[in-house]
């Protein structure tokens, strides 16, 4: 079969040599004041490869950010030198490496707020589901809504955050903009219900996640920052009217602005599918530079997707957390590592640094 996965290309000014990227996984291993440690340095060194992509866990920009407790953070200088450990380790294997910058909005709890403040939304509208301790997963907690004049605040959060991120020694930054996350709370109209100029049309409703976006772009340029999208989400209690139009006009705002990729999580397969998705295939109309795909991949689909010419990159999540040699993996079609999702947030080593990389006495009998 074609090796599309396995041909280089660049990433801004970022050379690549192969299409192989980690995608962001929130595993909640930060030491105490969510500073980046010497256990995440060597889980990140063991997943990279020469020419390769990574992408960081989301990283909050604010303390009002959280929603996953022990997420290494991005919004104080003490923050830095960790992740400038990391960044050098990747560096040192010839990897790249992007920061995702991050604020959960609604999706958080009391808990996890300072002062145990309630989270901050675009609207007053409380999300199913639950934020996650070191202690197990809680309730979200009933957000209130931003104030006009809190927003620019927000937006310095993540200019701030890029510029941290540009002092730590990453390629670039990537706003998560994905999973009912705050930017995609302003985005669709099923969680903002505002009346002023970032609520009701389109245009405002893209004004934050596009204000985030040019904030990172002032510090880095814009072919060092890269946009997550979940068009098809539902993650979040997430809903739009019509999504076709939401995130194609975000998707060509985006090209406009010469970001250096779109990052899309595609639409759940088989049963659970939409009849109208919202997928790379479709936001390719709109977005003209670089694509990477994730969700649920194996390599066979992977190339599919390159060879449609819907991707140009793709994203490995869980079979990351299980394979820190996924590419050679995936390139000399050896047996995958299983995850263990009971381990996937907070823990020590187990479920982390020890899954083991492919044996040569494994490959003889393969």
């Amino acid at each position: 079969m074609s090796q599309l996965l396995f041909t280089p290309m660049r990433v801004g000014p970022a050379s690549l040599l192969h299409r192989v990227v980690m995608a962001p996984l929130t595993r909640m291993r930060s030491s105490p004041g969510n500073l980046p440690n010497d256990l995440m340095r060597d889980y990140y060194r063991q997943r990279t490869t020469e020419g390769g992509l990574l992408i960081t866990e989301a990283t909050p920009v604010s303390l009002k950010g959280y929603g996953f407790e022990r997420a290494p953070g991005i919004y104080d200088d003490a923050q830095i030198a960790g992740w400038r450990s990391i960044t050098d380790a990747v560096h040192a294997r010839g990897g790249r490496m992007f920061q995702q910058l991050w604020h959960v909005g609604r999706q958080s709890a009391r808990a996890l707020q300072p002062n145990g403040e309630a989270p901050v939304a675009p609207s007053a509208i409380r999300a199913d589901g639950q934020a996650w301790t070191l202690r197990g997963p809680i309730p979200f907690d009933m957000p209130r809504a931003l104030e006009r004049h809190e927003i620019a605040l927000i937006v310095e959060d993540y200019r701030r955050g890029a510029e941290r991120a540009l002092a730590a020694g990453f390629d670039g930054v990537e706003i998560h903009g994905a999973n009912g996350y705050l930017p995609d709370q302003f985005l669709q109209d099923g969680t903002n219900r505002r009346t002023d100029d970032y609520g009701g049309p389109i245009e405002n409703r893209a004004r934050f996640l596009l204000e985030v976006t040019q904030a990172a772009i002032d510090i880095w340029g814009a072919d060092r920052v890269g946009v997550r999208l979940t068009p098809s989400g539902a993650y979040g209690s997430m809903a739009d009217s019509d999504r076709h139009a939401t995130f194609g006009y975000v998707a060509a705002a985006l090209d406009r602005m010469g970001t250096a990729y779109l990052h899309i999580v595609q639409p759940r397969i088989g049963g659970d599918a939409e009849p109208d998705p919202v997928d790379a295939a479709v936001l390719r109309r709109s977005f003209s530079r670089t694509i990477i795909a994730a969700g649920g991949f194996s390599r066979d689909s992977a190339e599919a997707v390159l060879a449609s010419g819907d991707a140009d990159l793709v994203a490995f999540g869980r079979s990351f957390i299980a394979n820190p040699d996924l590419p050679a993996r995936l390139r000399e079609g050896w047996t995958l590592n299983r995850y263990d999702r009971a381990r996937f947030y907070g823990g020590d080593a187990r479920g982390y640094t020890d899954y083991p990389f492919h044996t040569a006495s494994e490959r003889v009998a393969s």
